[in-house]
């Protein structure tokens, strides 16, 4: 699980004008997403360093949250 983590950070890192993270729950989500779907929060920084800094953080760690997909 911390491989597929850790690719998803540096997809993320490379990128982060395309993600942004929820400041309900730290999750990094697609800035196209209007309600996060872990928390249901609507408040966003999409500071580009912030959100590279938050995917290697969350890349380097084991998943802490609950998601949808937990659920099922």
């Amino acid at each position: 699980m911390i491989d597929e983590r850790l690719a998803k950070a540096i997809q993320i890192a490379l990128h982060p004008q395309d993600y942004k993270i929820c400041e309900g729950c730290d999750s990094i989500v697609s800035k196209i997403t209007r309600i996060c779907p872990n928390c249901h929060s609507y408040r966003y920084n999409e500071n580009k360093s912030d959100v590279m800094n938050q995917a290697v953080r969350l890349g380097q760690s084991e998943q802490k949250t609950v998601t949808k997909e937990d659920m099922y």
